[in-house]
């Protein structure tokens, strides 16, 4: 099968086209990795050249060597995936033993991967750990809302889950485990790539201070879907607190506890404090 033609790449590039509509993506901002399964891996084979050489990739990630992964290119724009993919995103394959990887499709005019590759990978390993495997993607992005809250509120996991709750009473069923916040740092290196895979170990979204957000999931539906939830909170916080000063009226700590009975859901108690 030709890579332009497998299902896997279509989704990806609709699911990056889609963040493109909303805004998410000025210029070359955001960048998107999903794991191939071995099946998938497979099905391109022919297609898969093997001539690049060895680059490093900045950390070490042992538990995904020899794995494929579909990853946006450094200095490219999303606005640009659905009439290039093959310059916009390319394949690359880790060594055997997660130390270095290859470009083995696409990145074409000598393009190479996103500058934060190593926080990509470092968090698909900690979620394929947690997760027997079924977390595939990591996505990141500039999304504006969430961004302007983050010189608003503290900068403390329980304020922005405990705030972001409130404004939908579904955001507690979809992010349950809460939200993960990284205090502004240099983006692309392997610090913040260490603090972020860390977080990565209680929550599946991490904000980055005055940056953007990181999310990961199973599929493409549902990493999207948790991203566009949580930044549509955020607008739903911001629009609220642009007309009054305090809420009126909201959920309840009791009320989470309902609704996570009724919703089969397990909710930290530390996001559940009295106002």
């Amino acid at each position: 099968m030709k890579v332009l033609d497998a299902p896997f790449l279509k989704a990806y590039v609709d699911m990056a086209d889609h963040g493109d509509q909303l805004g998410w993506h000025e210029r070359n901002g955001g960048n998107f990795t999903y794991w191939l399964t071995k099946e998938e891996a497979e099905s391109i084979q022919e297609n898969l050249s093997y001539e690049d050489p060895w680059k490093d990739i900045g950390t070490e990630v042992p538990y995904l060597a020899n794995e494929y992964f579909l990853i946006s290119g450094t200095g490219r724009y999303f606005h640009n995936m659905k009439k290039d993919p093959a310059n916009t995103a390319g394949i690359i394959q880790l060594d055997e033993v997660g130390k270095r990887y290859r470009i083995c499709w696409g990145l074409t005019e000598n393009g190479r991967p996103t500058s934060e590759l190593p926080t990509h990978l470092m968090n698909m390993e900690v979620k394929a750990r947690m997760t027997n495997n079924q977390n595939r993607v990591i996505y990141h992005c500039h999304c504006p809302n969430i961004i302007a809250l983050t010189f608003i509120l503290p900068l403390k996991s329980e304020i922005f889950t405990r705030e972001l709750w409130e404004m939908m009473t579904e955001c507690p069923i979809i992010f349950p485990q809460g939200l993960g916040v990284v205090e502004w740092m240099v983006p692309g290196g392997r610090e913040i790539a260490i603090v972020t895979s860390k977080l990565m170990e209680q929550y599946d979204a991490i904000i980055w201070a005055h940056h953007g957000m990181f999310v990961s999931g199973m599929d493409f539906d549902s990493t999207f879907g948790l991203m566009h939830t949580i930044e549509k909170s955020a607008e739903m916080w911001i629009k609220v607190h642009s007309c009054v000063s305090k809420k009126q009226q909201t959920i309840s700590v009791e009320g989470f506890k309902e609704l996570a009975k009724a919703f089969n859901v397990s909710l930290d108690e530390r996001f559940l404090y009295e106002k």
